[in-house]
């Protein structure tokens, strides 16, 4: 099934070229089936590059998404377009009466400084707690996963002594849990931050259990009962060339940056990088969209709540 989002969006064309099942608004109109609303809160300064990539993996389940773009209004971005957010982004204001039966909030450049000091950090505690109670499930990514750890349980990062760079082998610490159903006994995720969530931190935490980690990356998933805010420290949803841009952007910036480990052939940076976890970023999105949304939302989204009380435990 295909993911629907807006005719003009750079990323339609890019994923139609790539086989990925793209419907337009003007298709999707004509069927009478309700695809899956999901939200994207999108933080990263390449708004268009995330946009994408996130779209690539929301777009290749059995599924139909249904994605709204998110920006924060308290910040304006550098990178992106003005005419870019005006006609494909929406602001918090506009979707806060709306349910959604999926949210994801990305990462973003901002996890050397204190969380209070993020500029939109008022903005974003608003949108996690209004996400408790109107969206069905949430899904964290990197420095999003940080922001909600600390907002909804305390939980503080810790600056690392070098970035964590490269490719990393990870394992499901819960052999049940559903979001890693299928999944190869060991599985590579890219890892790209300044800063981590310490184990002892977070495994006495009620209601949050740790899903999957890397020996050398440190916790990868958590989440909390049923599913509803779902942490993920690492960037599956990277391309294969996302890594080099950031490592040859900052070697032409003169800024200190050791060769993402376990990315290039070789370890050799004038060679073409190949993606080692594609198939698992897909296989986590789908079980994502699939066990945690899918199959336990209810059809009419204003009765999340109801939902929220009735579903059983998954993990």
């Amino acid at each position: 099934m295909p993911i629907k989002i807006p005719n003009q969006l750079p990323a339609t064309k890019t994923l139609a070229e790539e086989n990925i099942f793209v419907m337009t608004d003007e298709r999707a109109g004509k069927q009478d089936i309700r695809p899956l609303q999901i939200l994207m809160l999108n933080l990263m300064p390449t708004k268009i590059d995330t946009e994408t990539q996130l779209s690539r993996l929301l777009g290749n389940t059995p599924l139909q998404v249904e994605l709204t773009l998110m920006h924060t209004s308290s910040h304006k971005s550098k990178n992106t377009s003005q005419d870019h957010l005006l006609a494909f982004y929406t602001t918090f204001d506009k979707v806060k009466e709306r349910y959604f039966d999926g949210f994801v909030i990305t990462g973003a450049p901002v996890e050397m400084l204190e969380f209070e000091e993020v500029e939109y950090w008022n903005e974003l505690c608003e949108i996690m707690e209004w996400s408790t109670t109107h969206v069905h499930s949430t899904f964290h990514i990197c420095w999003g996963a940080q922001a909600g750890l600390y907002y909804h349980f305390g939980v503080k990062k810790k600056t690392l002594d070098k970035k964590m760079f490269g490719v990393f082998p990870h394992i499901a610490d819960y052999k049940r849990s559903m979001l890693f159903r299928g999944f190869d006994d060991v599985f590579m995720v890219p890892h790209s931050r300044h800063t981590t969530i310490d184990r002892e931190d977070l495994e006495n935490i009620p209601g949050l259990k740790i899903l999957a980690s890397s020996p050398e990356a440190g916790v990868f998933a958590l989440s909390t009962k049923k599913g509803r805010q779902i942490f993920i420290t690492g960037h599956p949803e990277y391309d294969a060339e996302t890594l080099g841009r950031e490592y040859w952007r900052d070697v032409n910036a003169g800024k200190p940056i050791e060769i993402p480990k376990n990315y290039y052939p070789e370890n050799d940076p004038q060679k073409a990088p190949v993606s080692t976890w594609r198939s698992s970023a897909n296989l986590l999105y789908c079980n994502w969209l699939n066990y945690f949304v899918y199959q336990t939302t209810p059809f009419d989204l204003q009765k999340i709540k109801e939902a929220h009380a009735a579903t059983e435990e998954l993990l």
